[in-house]
C-alpha cells in the first residue's frame, strides 16, 4: 500500500488532502519508504533529511486539518537537485572539492517558492560534478542507475531526480537543464520533464554555464509538471535575467488539446543518425497528434549543425565553473570535466564571440520556423539508454556527451520551451522519449500538447 501511495501524482494527493482521505504524513512516510527500499540500488538521492521531511509533513497535516493549506503544493514530497542551494543542507554539486562546512543559509528561488507553498522537502538528488555531462556519476556520489535496467544509465545531469520520480521517491523534482539535463534523463527513465523558456523560472546563484542553464520540473505526469511550473515561475528579484512575472497557472486550460495546431515532425536535425527502434517509436508517437486533430507534417528543418556552437559555449562554462580551484583540488575532480574545462579555457575570445553570433542565427532560424509551425516534434534522444558509468555509448566512437544529444542542446541555445514525453519502449524494455518544442514563451502550449499526448498514451512507470 505504501508504494501505491508513493506513486500517486501531486494533483491527486492535494485532492485527497482536501477531502481528508489521506495525510501528508502518510504520504511522506511512503516516499521515505521508497527511498529506503530502492535508493541503495539506484543511487537517486545523495542526501535525505528524514527528520526535516516528517516535521514539515506534520505541519502540513495540521494546516489541512484546519482547512488552511499554505500554498499550491502543501504536503507534496519534493526533491532538490544537488546543484540547487537549499537552506540548512550542504550543496556539494557532486564534487569532493566543495567545502561542506559553510553556512548554507539561503534557499534558491525554486526551493524558496516550493517551501513557501508548503512542499515537503525530502533531500538532494544526485548529479555529475557541477552538472557537466549527460549521464549521472560523480567522484563524490558514484554511479546513478536506471530503474528499468540498473546496468544502464538514467542519463543526466538530472539523473537522480529522474530516478526519484520514476520510483516514487517523491512526486515533484527540481531538475536543471543546460544542454538537455532535464530531457535526457526524463527520456531515458520514461517520465515527463520540461525546460521552459529561459527566464521563466528565476535562478540564483546563476549557473557558471550562463544563459544555457534552466531550472525546471521533473514529474510522473504532465499535470504535476504544470503545477510545479506554476510554483517555480513565481518571481524572485535575485535573478537579473528573469522574465516579468505573468501570474500564469499552467493547470488552466491544460486540457485545451492540439486541435487545429500546425505541428512539424523532424525525424532528425542536421543529419544526426537515429537508432532504428527510436525512429519508429518517435514517428508513431508523432502521428498520434494527427489523431488529436493537429495538422501534422514530416519536415526537414534545414537547421544548421549547432554542435560546435554549443561546445564553444559549454566548454568555457566548465572553465568558468573551475576557475576557483587549484591544481591539487583538480586532481580530485572528474577527469572529463577537467578535460572540457581545459579545452574551454583555450578558446579565444574571437572564437567565443563567433559562437555567440552562431547562436543568434540559430535563434532567428527557429523563430522563422515557428512562423509556419506552432510546434516542432523530434525524438528526444536518438538512442536508448546505454551502460551506466561511462560518458558515451561503448563502441560508438564518440568522445563527449553532446555527440549523442543532438536534439536537446539546440533549444538551450535558442532559449525555447522543450518538453519530453515517454512514447514507448525498445525490445529491451528501455523507454524512448518524444520531444515537443514550442516558440519562445509558448510554455503553456507545450504543456497542453504534452497533456494531449498523455491523454491517449498514458505513461508507465517501472514495476519494482
Amino acid at each position: 500500500m505504501s508504494s501505491e501511495l508513493a506513486m500517486l501524482p501531486a494533483v491527486a494527493l492535494l485532492k485527497a488532502y482536501k477531502q481528508k482521505k489521506i495525510s501528508p504524513v502518510e504520504v511522506t512516510k511512503a516516499a521515505l519508504a521508497q527511498i529506503s527500499r530502492h535508493n541503495e540500488k539506484f543511487n537517486a538521492y545523495c542526501f535525505v533529511d528524514e527528520a526535516g521531511a516528517l516535521a514539515a509533513a506534520r505541519e502540513s497535516e495540521q494546516r489541512w486539518q484546519r482547512g488552511e493549506p499554505k500554498g499550491l503544493v502543501d504536503g507534496v514530497p519534493t526533491s532538490v537537485k544537488d546543484l540547487v542551494i537549499a537552506k540548512g543542507w550542504a550543496t556539494l554539486r557532486g564534487s569532493k572539492v566543495v567545502d561542506r562546512n559553510q553556512a548554507w543559509n539561503e534557499d534558491a528561488p525554486s526551493v524558496a517558492r516550493l517551501r513557501e507553498n508548503g512542499a515537503v522537502l525530502l533531500g538532494k538528488t544526485a548529479t555529475p560534478e557541477f552538472g557537466w555531462k549527460g549521464v549521472t556519476d560523480s567522484p563524490l556520489t558514484g554511479i546513478t542507475r536506471n530503474p528499468w535496467n540498473p546496468e544502464m544509465t538514467p542519463g543526466g545531469s538530472s539523473g537522480g531526480a529522474a530516478v526519484a520520480a520514476a520510483t516514487g521517491m517523491g512526486a515533484l523534482h527540481i531538475g536543471t537543464d543546460g544542454g538537455g539535463s532535464i530531457r535526457i534523463p526524463a527520456s531515458f527513465t520514461g517520465i515527463f520533464g520540461i525546460k521552459q523558456s529561459f527566464g521563466r523560472v528565476p535562478a540564483h546563484p546563476l549557473s557558471p554555464f550562463g544563459t544555457l542553464a534552466h531550472i525546471g520540473p521533473m514529474t510522473r505526469t504532465v499535470a504535476d509538471g504544470a503545477l510545479m511550473l506554476t510554483v517555480l515561475s513565481q518571481p524572485d528579484d535575485r535573478d537579473w535575467y528573469a522574465l516579468p512575472p505573468d501570474g500564469a497557472n499552467y493547470l488552466d486550460k491544460l486540457d485545451a488539446g492540439v486541435k487545429g495546431l500546425r505541428i512539424a515532425y523532424a525525424p532528425t536535425i542536421a543529419g544526426a543518425k537515429v537508432d532504428g527502434e527510436v525512429a519508429v517509436l518517435a514517428a508513431a508517437a508523432a502521428k498520434r497528434f494527427g489523431e488529436l486533430g493537429a495538422h501534422l507534417e514530416e519536415v526537414d528543418t534545414q537547421l544548421p549543425d549547432s554542435a560546435r556552437c554549443f561546445a564553444n559555449h559549454w566548454f568555457p562554462g566548465a572553465a568558468n565553473a573551475l576557475r576557483a580551484f587549484n591544481a591539487e583540488q583538480r586532481k580530485l575532480m572528474d577527469p572529463g570535466l577537467i578535460g572540457i574545462a581545459e579545452q574551454g579555457a583555450r578558446l579565444s575570445l574571437m572564437d567565443y564571440l563567433a559562437a555567440v553570433k552562431e547562436r543568434e542565427a540559430l535563434g532567428v532560424a527557429m523563430n522563422m520556423l515557428h512562423r509556419k509551425w506552432d510546434l516542432l516534434l523530434t525524438p528526444t534522444i536518438p538512442i536508448p539508454a546505454f551502460k551506466a558509468g561511462v560518458e558515451v555509448p561503448p563502441g560508438s566512437g564518440q568522445t563527449r556527451w553532446p555527440d549523442w544529444t543532438p536534439f536537446t542542446y539546440p533549444f538551450n541555445l535558442t532559449r525555447q520551451p522543450a518538453a519530453t514525453v515517454p512514447c514507448g519502449f525498445t525490445k529491451a524494455g528501455l523507454p524512448v522519449g518524444l520531444q515537443i518544442v514550442g516558440p519562445l514563451y509558448a510554455d503553456a502550449r507545450v504543456l497542453q500538447a504534452a497533456r494531449a499526448y498523455e491523454s491517449i498514451a498514458p505513461f508507465k512507470m517501472p514495476a519494482l
